[in-house]
């Protein structure tokens, strides 16, 4: 799939938009059959461009109304450490996202708390205790004024 084509690209603006539109659907949007929009859908999820469907939470229903970005030095930066660094950051759920960073700092992590002292425990006692980090520093989010989770395709 080296290339996506128009009706690929609408197929998955549609995707995008809701994973759990039916086939005859999405054929009657991009003016196919049902049976080559089902193809095309294979086709992407064979090479990889699809990689799964989910469902997308809400995280203030869940109560989760904090959103705190932190900052993270650490003191080794070989692929062994990183790779033991990465591994354990991966088992904290509050983590919404994290990227390892080229500047300042090495790591910029999201993470999705109750409230401040659920934040505070979170840096306190998982994230502070990861394998080399040196040093954090926290910045938190005051109101989303953008938040989205899919791609213009």
């Amino acid at each position: 799939m080296d290339e996506l084509d128009p009706i690929n690209r609408r197929i998955l603006q549609h995707l995008v938009a809701d994973a759990r539109t039916p086939v005859t659907e999405l054929a009657r949007a991009v003016g196919l059959s049902k049976t080559p929009v089902a193809a095309r859908i294979k086709q992407m999820e064979e090479a990889g461009l699809i990689t799964g469907y989910r469902a997308i939470l809400s995280p203030l229903k869940l109560g989760l109304t904090n959103v705190t970005y932190v900052e993270i030095s650490v003191s080794d930066t070989r692929q062994k450490a990183l790779e033991e660094f990465n591994a354990a950051i991966r088992l904290i759920p509050e983590i919404e996202e994290c990227y390892m960073i080229a500047g300042g700092y090495d790591y910029q992590v999201k993470v999705r708390s109750r409230d401040m002292a659920h934040f505070r425990w979170v840096l306190g006692e998982k994230i502070s205790t990861l394998p080399y980090v040196t040093s954090t520093t926290s910045y938190v989010a005051m109101e989303a004024v953008v938040e989205q989770n899919w791609v213009d395709i």
